[in-house]
């Protein structure tokens, strides 16, 4: 059986050569790199956010710019560690623009996602913005449970993934506190729900 390490460099390796996605050209073109996701391999958290940006892009790396010091914040705020938890996107390659990604995009790149958390395997699955939301609520058969983020921001569900129970934890998008940094002390609140969680 191949180890963590090798099935997530092989999806790495996937993600690559993906030619048939349509991000592929713009991000040869621009000499990015495709954003797999970091992070401890036996997360009990994962955080699934929508799309890397220009900063994640050039990096490699997810929640590398001004969401990822918001990120940051928030995770120290709860006591949580940023190396103990996984931290991914649904899209691996960066839209245009840093406009939301498209639905063809969430279709190509999803299956990645789901490999992802099969190989992790975390108790918790952490949602940032509401493409996430609705992705991993769909994924996990919590359709009647859907709601606007605005609604459903800091509630945890109970769902069941291959390997057995999992909560699915709603949290705006970090980026929301740098359009709007009121907002801070709210999604603080909102991280309190993972609390303990990640033990």
């Amino acid at each position: 059986m191949p180890t963590k390490t090798e099935q997530l460099k092989k999806i790495k390796d996937e993600v690559l050569a993906l030619e048939e996605s349509p991000l592929y050209a713009y991000r040869t073109e621009n000499k990015y790199f495709p954003v797999i996701g970091e992070g401890s391999h036996d997360a009990k958290i994962m955080f699934v956010g929508e799309a890397p940006g220009r900063n994640e892009a050039q990096s490699g790396r997810p929640f590398f710019g001004a969401a990822g010091k918001v990120l940051d914040e928030l995770l120290a705020h709860v006591g949580i560690e940023r190396k103990d938890v996984y931290i991914t996107n649904i899209v691996k390659d960066r839209p245009q623009q840093n406009r939301d990604p498209l639905p063809e995009e969430i279709k190509i790149y999803g299956p990645f996602l789901d490999r992802q958390i099969d190989i992790i395997q975390p108790k918790v699955i952490a949602t940032l913005g509401r493409y996430s939301m609705d992705y991993i609520m769909r994924k996990f058969n919590l359709n009647a449970e859907l709601q606007p983020i605005s609604k459903a921001h800091g509630k945890l569900f109970d769902a069941e993934a291959s390997y057995g129970p999992i909560k699915i934890a709603v949290l705006y998008h970090p980026a929301v506190a740098i359009y709007d940094n009121k907002k801070i002390p709210e999604m603080k609140k909102d991280f309190e729900i993972l609390k303990g969680l990640d033990k």
